[in-house]
């Protein structure tokens, strides 16, 4: 359900091929005759909650994403393009930058952000929805689902060292969403901090993870889908393909 507040997507597309084993960068593969980003960016167009999008890309891949992709298919929420960086978090952290610095044409400083894999491509209305009222409520929440599968916690060797109930593990997804100023406040920290982390070998993955971290915010897990892939290898393609026919 649409709140009071401006949602504005963040949507990444500056990883590259090499899981894939393909030149072409994974987002910009085809499935189902559609570029695999636009069903991300077909996702927050079409959706009552979303105002408007940033669409993170590569730097060498700027302008095709926006030639080949925003305007091609007539994405008009998407306010900018944005460069990405080396890794996830440093995209993340350059699309937050235009956030603050008023990159945006309508400025964002005390909506929400709901940032989003565009390797994910069975993002869904009623997903949005679902993660717009959590925000509401709780200011920072996950898209993510129960995993299905026993986990095991394993050392260096590979030895199993505990098992973890099932009950309380969950396989996070994205959208991952925020209070626009918790977000940027969270990766302000990290900003000032990344250098230690590195040479203590500390990583974060996940934007959830650096809320965690630098903030005392609890996040929610919010129950999406399944279906709710990230396409990162030839396997999860063909996943994708078969799953693009299950309604």
């Amino acid at each position: 359900m649409k709140n009071g507040k401006r949602c504005t997507a963040i949507v990444l597309a500056a990883g590259s091929g090499k899981r894939m084993h393909s030149s072409v960068a994974k987002q910009y593969m085809l499935l189902g005759q559609k570029p695999i980003i636009w069903y991300a960016l077909n996702a927050m167009e079409q959706s009552e909650v979303i105002d408007d999008c940033i669409l993170v890309a590569a730097q060498e891949d700027l302008e095709y994403a926006r030639t080949d992709i925003v305007q091609k298919y007539g994405f008009s929420k998407v306010d900018t393009v944005v460069a990405g960086g080396e890794e996830r978090f440093l995209s993340v952290m350059n699309a937050l930058h235009a956030v603050e610095a008023g990159g945006l044409h309508i400025p964002n400083t005390d909506g929400y952000l709901f940032i989003h894999d565009g390797a994910r491509p069975f993002l869904t209305e009623e997903m949005i929805g679902k993660l717009a009222d959590a925000v509401e409520s709780c200011h920072a929440c996950v898209a993510a689902m129960p995993v299905k599968d026993t986990i095991k916690i394993a050392d260096d060797k590979g030895y199993a060292l505990q098992t973890p109930d099932r009950r309380a593990v969950w396989s996070v997804q994205t959208p991952q969403v925020f209070d626009t100023r918790l977000v940027l406040e969270a990766y302000e920290r990290l900003g000032g901090r990344l250098q230690r982390m590195r040479e203590q070998g500390i990583s974060v993955t996940d934007d959830a993870g650096v809320v965690e971290l630098f903030t005392d915010a609890k996040v929610k897990m919010v129950e999406t889908s399944y279906k709710n892939i990230k396409i990162t290898t030839p396997e999860d393609l063909v996943i994708a393909e078969s799953l693009m026919s299950i309604p």
